[in-house]
Protein backbone atom coordinates (compact mmCIF):
# COMPACT_ATOMS: atom_id res chain seq x y z
CA UNK A 1 0.00 0.00 0.00
CA UNK A 2 1.55 3.63 -1.43
CA UNK A 3 1.67 6.05 1.15
CA UNK A 4 0.43 4.61 4.43
CA UNK A 5 0.02 7.49 6.46
CA UNK A 6 -1.69 7.26 10.33
CA UNK A 7 -4.47 8.74 8.77
CA UNK A 8 -5.15 6.45 6.66
CA UNK A 9 -4.80 3.81 8.76
CA UNK A 10 -6.84 5.65 10.90
CA UNK A 11 -9.40 5.55 8.78
CA UNK A 12 -9.06 1.96 7.41
CA UNK A 13 -9.15 1.06 11.29
CA UNK A 14 -12.80 3.08 11.42
CA UNK A 15 -14.49 1.41 8.82
CA UNK A 16 -13.61 -2.01 9.73
CA UNK A 17 -14.69 -1.15 13.46
CA UNK A 18 -17.72 -0.20 11.81
CA UNK A 19 -17.80 -3.12 9.72
CA UNK A 20 -17.66 -5.86 12.34
CA UNK A 21 -20.13 -3.76 14.73
CA UNK A 22 -22.57 -3.35 11.76
CA UNK A 23 -22.22 -7.58 11.06
CA UNK A 24 -22.59 -8.25 15.36
CA UNK A 25 -25.55 -5.50 15.96
CA UNK A 26 -27.32 -7.57 13.32
CA UNK A 27 -26.29 -10.87 14.02
CA UNK A 28 -29.65 -12.95 13.23
CA UNK A 29 -29.33 -11.35 9.54
CA UNK A 30 -25.76 -11.20 8.99
CA UNK A 31 -25.10 -14.74 9.45
CA UNK A 32 -25.80 -18.29 7.44
CA UNK A 33 -26.80 -19.45 3.98
CA UNK A 34 -29.16 -16.56 3.78
CA UNK A 35 -27.67 -13.39 4.73
CA UNK A 36 -28.08 -9.85 4.19
CA UNK A 37 -24.76 -8.65 5.66
CA UNK A 38 -25.87 -4.80 5.50
CA UNK A 39 -22.14 -4.39 6.46
CA UNK A 40 -21.23 -5.17 3.52
CA UNK A 41 -22.33 -2.32 1.57
CA UNK A 42 -19.29 -0.45 3.41
CA UNK A 43 -17.21 -2.16 0.65
CA UNK A 44 -17.99 0.17 -1.52
CA UNK A 45 -15.87 2.50 -0.07
CA UNK A 46 -12.93 0.85 -1.65
CA UNK A 47 -14.09 2.72 -4.43
CA UNK A 48 -13.47 6.07 -3.35
CA UNK A 49 -10.70 5.45 -0.80
CA UNK A 50 -8.69 2.15 -1.80
CA UNK A 51 -7.13 1.75 1.27
CA UNK A 52 -10.15 1.06 3.09
CA UNK A 53 -9.59 -2.43 1.86
CA UNK A 54 -7.46 -3.44 4.44
CA UNK A 55 -9.84 -3.00 7.14
CA UNK A 56 -12.71 -4.22 5.44
CA UNK A 57 -10.65 -7.55 6.27
CA UNK A 58 -9.69 -7.04 9.28
CA UNK A 59 -13.35 -6.10 9.89
CA UNK A 60 -14.87 -9.02 8.29
CA UNK A 61 -12.25 -11.40 10.30
CA UNK A 62 -12.86 -9.55 13.95
CA UNK A 63 -17.23 -10.78 12.32
CA UNK A 64 -16.56 -14.07 11.41
CA UNK A 65 -14.70 -15.05 14.87
CA UNK A 66 -18.56 -15.35 15.80
CA UNK A 67 -20.19 -16.07 12.40
CA UNK A 68 -20.19 -20.12 12.74
CA UNK A 69 -18.21 -21.48 10.03
CA UNK A 70 -15.22 -20.91 12.18
CA UNK A 71 -11.46 -21.05 10.83
CA UNK A 72 -13.03 -21.44 7.22
CA UNK A 73 -15.52 -18.57 7.45
CA UNK A 74 -12.21 -16.45 9.23
CA UNK A 75 -9.73 -16.68 6.77
CA UNK A 76 -11.69 -17.81 3.22
CA UNK A 77 -14.88 -15.25 3.83
CA UNK A 78 -12.98 -12.40 5.08
CA UNK A 79 -10.39 -12.71 1.91
CA UNK A 80 -13.48 -12.81 -0.12
CA UNK A 81 -13.68 -9.37 1.08
CA UNK A 82 -10.46 -8.51 0.47
CA UNK A 83 -10.04 -9.48 -3.12
CA UNK A 84 -13.58 -8.01 -3.14
CA UNK A 85 -12.57 -4.42 -2.23
CA UNK A 86 -9.15 -4.49 -4.33
CA UNK A 87 -11.27 -5.17 -7.01
CA UNK A 88 -13.77 -2.54 -6.63
CA UNK A 89 -11.11 0.06 -5.60
CA UNK A 90 -9.98 -1.12 -9.30
CA UNK A 91 -13.25 -0.53 -11.28
CA UNK A 92 -14.19 3.33 -12.49
CA UNK A 93 -17.78 2.90 -13.60
CA UNK A 94 -20.05 3.04 -9.86
CA UNK A 95 -22.66 0.49 -11.59
CA UNK A 96 -20.17 -2.09 -11.71
CA UNK A 97 -17.98 -1.14 -8.53
CA UNK A 98 -20.39 -3.40 -6.42
CA UNK A 99 -20.31 -6.24 -8.69
CA UNK A 100 -16.66 -7.74 -7.49
CA UNK A 101 -18.29 -7.90 -3.72
CA UNK A 102 -21.51 -10.06 -4.92
CA UNK A 103 -19.39 -12.31 -7.11
CA UNK A 104 -16.53 -12.47 -4.94
CA UNK A 105 -18.61 -13.29 -1.99
CA UNK A 106 -21.17 -15.67 -3.34
CA UNK A 107 -18.38 -18.22 -5.28
CA UNK A 108 -15.71 -18.45 -2.13
CA UNK A 109 -18.86 -17.58 0.96
CA UNK A 110 -20.99 -20.44 -1.14
CA UNK A 111 -18.35 -23.16 -1.13
CA UNK A 112 -17.06 -22.27 2.52
CA UNK A 113 -20.58 -23.06 3.54
CA UNK A 114 -21.27 -26.11 1.39
CA UNK A 115 -17.75 -27.65 2.75
CA UNK A 116 -18.28 -27.25 6.05
CA UNK A 117 -22.18 -28.11 6.14
CA UNK A 118 -22.19 -30.39 3.63
CA UNK A 119 -18.88 -31.95 2.47
CA UNK A 120 -20.53 -35.30 1.03
CA UNK A 121 -22.74 -33.18 -1.16
CA UNK A 122 -20.52 -30.09 -2.00
CA UNK A 123 -21.31 -29.20 -5.38
CA UNK A 124 -25.22 -29.40 -4.57
CA UNK A 125 -24.56 -27.65 -1.53
CA UNK A 126 -22.41 -25.04 -3.26
CA UNK A 127 -24.86 -24.26 -6.02
CA UNK A 128 -27.60 -23.58 -3.34
CA UNK A 129 -25.06 -21.75 -1.09
CA UNK A 130 -23.52 -19.70 -3.77
CA UNK A 131 -27.23 -18.67 -4.93
CA UNK A 132 -28.40 -17.90 -1.70
CA UNK A 133 -25.42 -15.62 -0.55
CA UNK A 134 -25.28 -14.06 -4.40
CA UNK A 135 -28.69 -13.32 -4.13
CA UNK A 136 -28.18 -11.63 -0.47
CA UNK A 137 -24.79 -9.84 -1.56
CA UNK A 138 -27.07 -8.26 -4.56
CA UNK A 139 -29.41 -7.28 -2.36
CA UNK A 140 -27.25 -5.33 0.01
CA UNK A 141 -24.99 -4.28 -2.61
CA UNK A 142 -27.27 -2.53 -5.44
CA UNK A 143 -30.00 -2.01 -2.95
CA UNK A 144 -27.75 -0.23 -0.28
CA UNK A 145 -24.05 0.06 -1.59
CA UNK A 146 -24.80 1.61 -5.27
CA UNK A 147 -27.08 4.43 -4.12
CA UNK A 148 -24.21 5.26 -1.43
CA UNK A 149 -21.89 5.31 -4.57
CA UNK A 150 -23.84 8.18 -5.98
CA UNK A 151 -24.88 10.00 -2.74
CA UNK A 152 -22.19 9.91 -0.31
CA UNK A 153 -20.47 12.30 -3.56
CA UNK A 154 -23.11 15.23 -2.53
CA UNK A 155 -21.87 15.72 1.20
CA UNK A 156 -19.20 18.49 1.82
CA UNK A 157 -17.73 16.35 4.40
CA UNK A 158 -17.30 13.07 2.08
CA UNK A 159 -15.72 15.71 0.02
CA UNK A 160 -13.46 17.06 2.57
CA UNK A 161 -12.57 13.76 3.29
CA UNK A 162 -11.49 12.95 0.13
CA UNK A 163 -9.65 16.22 0.15
CA UNK A 164 -7.87 15.37 2.66
CA UNK A 165 -6.47 12.27 1.41
CA UNK A 166 -5.45 13.57 -2.16
CA UNK A 167 -8.20 11.77 -4.01
CA UNK A 168 -9.13 14.09 -6.16
CA UNK A 169 -10.43 11.91 -8.99
CA UNK A 170 -13.68 12.48 -10.20
CA UNK A 171 -16.05 9.53 -9.94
Amino acid sequence: MKDLSVRKLTFAAAVGALYAALTVALAPISYGPLQFRVSEALCILPFFFPFTSWGLFVGCALANLIGGYGVPDIVFGSLATLAAAFCTSKIRLRPLAPLPVVLFNAVIVGALIAWVTVPDAFWAGFAVNALQVGLGELGVMYIIGLPLIYLLPRYKLFISLKNSFNLNQDV
